[in-house]
């Protein structure tokens, strides 16, 4: 078994470990049910981030304030990750 065989999956198992599919088919009924709860994930991301930059304006200078632009900065970059990473994925002759 290779790495590429592993999927990282998107949800922790038991003690907060990674949580692994193990597949040698991309569209198997397992892969598209993983596909469909990342798919889920990222449009909650979305909701989540879009309503934080809604919220940050209106929020006193502080430490909290800071916490939450720090981490809606995170959350915008690691959806713009899994969106880049899906997008090469529908298209594998792509380098």
């Amino acid at each position: 078994m290779t790495a590429d065989e592993l999927r990282l999956l998107s949800g922790s198992g038991p003690e907060g470990k990674h949580s692994y599919l193990i597949t040698d088919h991309s569209c198997g009924p397992a892969s598209r049910v993983a596909d469909a709860t990342e798919s889920i994930q990222l449009h909650m991301g979305n909701q989540l981030l879009n309503h934080a930059l809604a919220l940050l304006p209106d929020e006193q200078p502080g430490a909290l304030r800071y916490l939450a632009e720090r981490l809606t900065e995170s959350l915008r970059d690691a959806l713009r990750i899994a969106e880049s990473r899906g997008r090469r994925l529908n298209h594998p002759d792509r380098p």
